[in-house]
Order: C-alpha cells, then structure tokens, then sequence
C-alpha cells in the first residue's frame, strides 16, 4: 500500500467519525509493531495537511521484557518529527506471576491500556490514538457472538469519562493486508512481540477461522464490515451518530 492510499483510508475514517478537533494533543499507542508503525507514519504526514490542526506523541508502554530492544523506533520517530516517549511498567512481573499457562490476555490490554491513557493525561494531552485495523474490528464482532453471545464491537470514538481522555482508532478503514504491504514497501522496523500467547489466543483462533471463511467467500471481510457499519452497534454507523 502507497502512502497516499494510507492517508485518504485515514483521513475518511477521522472525518466520518470526527475524530479529530482543532488543537487536539493526540498521544499514538507504539507498541512495535506493524499496526501502531503505520498509524504513526499516517497521523504524522496528515499533521502537514489536514484542515484542523493537531499535534502528536509516539508512547511506547514497555511491558518489561529484558530482550525489547526500541532503538529503532526511536530512529524513525526521529525520522518522522515525531516525539517519542517510552514508560517503564512491571506489567510482564504480575502476568506472570501466576505462571506462564495463567497468563490472561485480557488483563494485559487493560493495564497497557490504562498505563498508556493515564500517562497521556500526566502529559495533557486530550485523546489516545489506538491502531486498530478493519481486520481486528472484523475479529472483534465475531467473537463477541461467538464466546459471549452478543453482537458487539468497540467504538471508532470511545469518550473516557473517569480519565477524561478520548480514544480514537483512525485505521478503521484499513485492511491488515494493507498494513502489511505498507510494513514491507516502507521497511518499517517491526519489534517482535516476545509475549508466549502470541498466537495462541482467542483472537488467533478467530482470525483463522475468518481466513477459511475467505477462503471460499472473498467477499466475506467486506460484508462483516458493511454489517457493522448498518448496524445499531454504538459508534458505528454514522448516520446514527
């Protein structure tokens, strides 16, 4: 994917859901990998050009793992002009400490999550940039009909009273293929994720189940998304909002 194809799937997104405000701080969620590296590269070029103007800050939550080496984030954030800030967390001491078998996916997006928000308000900065693709709001809906029997997906826009911040996921309107032909044109410097569930979840197993869907379907992605989009779930269809 060129980078001008990643701009417009952006901006569409922050347009149709008014993600963004004039004088916004938006701080992106960096963890490393091939999803959060192309939201940084479209939300620091669309500052040169988008009609309302906004500043950015790259955070990386460093979950504790000795091997993580950030370097060459730090490079490109350099690169991009974007500042870049990493927090040091004991997150990987508590998944652990149960054992590896007991460690809970879950709980681990929710203390990121909450160190990353919490720290993105200490900085003042009013919204979190999150890098969501269209593939993980597609997997998203199927497992909440498929492990708790509802239809459910998360906002494009998410308002977080008790901290006073708002989520945005401008990648909404981006396909994981996308991302990752993006990753390979712009030779993106991926960290790999050193996590022992990585691909072992409940996301992986639907993931693959959407593949086989594809498979003998090819329209299959696009019609869960159009789905969703004319649905009555909260956030999504815009002419709702």
């Amino acid at each position: 994917m060129k980078l001008q194809l990643l701009y417009s799937h952006v901006r569409k997104a922050l347009d149709d859901y008014s993600m963004i405000n004039e004088g916004d701080k938006i701080a992106v969620g960096i963890s490393g990998g091939k999803d959060s590296l192309t939201l940084l590269y479209a939300l620091a070029g669309l500052r040169r050009f988008y009609p309302k103007h906004f500043e950015i800050v790259a955070i990386t939550v460093d979950l504790g793992y000795d091997e993580t080496d950030f370097t060459e984030i730090v490079a490109l954030c350099k690169e991009l002009n974007v500042e870049y800030k990493r927090i040091e967390t004991q997150i990987k001491d508590i998944l652990f400490k149960d054992g590896e078998e007991n460690i809970s996916c879950s709980l681990c997006a929710r203390l990121r999550k909450g160190a990353l928000n919490e720290y993105a308000v200490q900085l003042g900065y009013n919204k979190v940039a999150y890098a969501h693709h269209m593939d993980d709001v597609i997997e998203t809906t199927m497992m909440s009909q498929i492990f708790e029997g509802h239809y459910y997906c998360f906002p494009p826009v998410t308002y977080l009273d008790k901290m006073d911040i708002t989520v945005i996921r401008p990648l909404i309107y981006v396909t994981e293929a996308e991302v990752k032909g993006f990753k390979n044109k712009y030779n993106l410097p991926i960290v790999e994720n050193p996590c022992p569930k990585d691909g072992h979840t409940k996301r992986a197993y639907v993931k693959n189940l959407i593949a086989q869907i594809q498979k003998e379907n090819p329209k299959a992605k696009r019609c869960l998304f159009k789905a969703l989009l004319s649905s009555t779930v909260e956030g999504w269809n815009t002419e709702l909002l």
